[in-house]
């Protein structure tokens, strides 16, 4: 377990085992790190604190006394990460749901257990399918068809843990299960990148959690991101309550209406206009006409009242509790 932990901080910290070894002085050599990192032997206590200064991690991260480990990492970027970002990233996890699981201890608060809407990941046949399964997990949770206020609140109440860190730019998120020794099934975990805006956090916390329903393997790889973007659309903007709001044929939209319902539901512009053109409420002649000739409307809708909803609601979640791991809650 150990050696797992040092290859993780190394490779976090852009170390190879002969640079790692002149960091820490010689102390011992590539090969001894090399050993450790495979299990073969165990660092002393002198090379172990050297280790954890030189790397920028905790000694009990090292030494890994909760048996956490990461299983099945995904991430969701817009092109190939390095090693170092991902082993970054994966180390932050750990770190983080290590701290998060010792203050739950800590304040006796017993950890929320994943509440599955199903019993296994749903098989889907089409792209579109995507639609049923976001219409299926709402009646499952009993969320009805109107607007999710709060995306991080929901998934934390079902089980399911939400981090906010800064990520490489090109990745939107990532999902996996972290799994100890009182976690033998996995502790489901959604990262999302910071730096992106509140409505692109939403949509990636709604895509992420159209991975843990969408089986992997019905769909090819494509196909499947596809078919996850369609669950998160449907699942932030539920048809019933669209066709509520505008009506089931339109055809044509203001600006202050599509800035209105940009707010209602909280999706950039970009997202709210796909969103319309999928569910066909109005011609897509009209779609041409109406649109086209306006670049960059999803955009201006997104820069007219982004920075108003990042104030209202840039606040911690669950006082005492986000504000003691590391700050990293939003109410998204």
């Amino acid at each position: 377990m150990i050696g797992a932990r040092i290859k993780m901080a190394r490779k976090k910290a852009g170390f190879s085992l002969r640079g790692l070894a002149d960091a820490i002085g010689k102390i011992v050599t590539a090969q001894a790190i090399g050993k450790y990192e495979r299990g073969k032997a165990i660092p002393r206590s002198s090379v172990l604190i050297a280790l954890s200064k030189t790397l920028n991690v905790s000694i009990p991260f090292l030494l890994n006394t909760q048996g956490i480990e990461l299983d099945t990492v995904e991430f969701r970027s817009n092109s190939g990460t390095t090693k170092k970002d991902r082993a970054r990233v994966e180390t932050e996890v750990v770190e983080w749901v290590e701290r998060y699981l010792q203050i739950e201890a800590i304040l006796g608060i017993e950890s929320v257990s994943w509440e599955k809407p199903f019993g296994e990941q749903k098989k889907i046949e089409r792209i579109e399918d995507a639609e049923d399964v976001a219409e299926s997990v709402r009646e499952k949770w009993k969320l009805g068809i109107d607007p999710i206020p709060n995306m991080t609140e929901l998934l934390e109440e079902k089980g399911l843990k939400v981090l906010i860190v800064d990520l490489p730019e090109n990745v939107s998120g990532l999902t996996c299960l972290v799994k100890g020794m009182n976690y033998p099934d996995g502790l489901p975990v959604i990262v999302v990148n910071r730096d992106y805006p509140l409505e692109r956090r939403r949509l990636t916390l709604a895509h992420e959690l159209a991975h843990r329903m969408i089986d992997s393997e019905c769909l090819e790889q494509k196909e499947l991101e596809k078919a996850a973007q369609r669950f998160a659309g449907a699942f932030l903007v539920p048809r019933k309550h669209l066709e509520k709001e505008v009506g089931k044929s339109r055809r044509s939209f203001g600006y202050k209406e599509l800035i209105g319902l940009k707010r209602l539901y909280r999706v950039s512009g970009a997202s709210l206009l796909v969103r319309l053109r999928i569910l066909v409420l109005f011609l897509k002649t009209n779609w041409s006409m109406r649109f086209n000739p306006l670049p960059g409307l999803g955009e201006r809708m997104n820069r007219s009242h982004s920075k108003d909803l990042e104030m209202k609601e840039s606040g911690n979640r669950r006082n005492g509790l986000n504000g003691s791991v590391t700050g990293h809650w939003r109410k998204i």
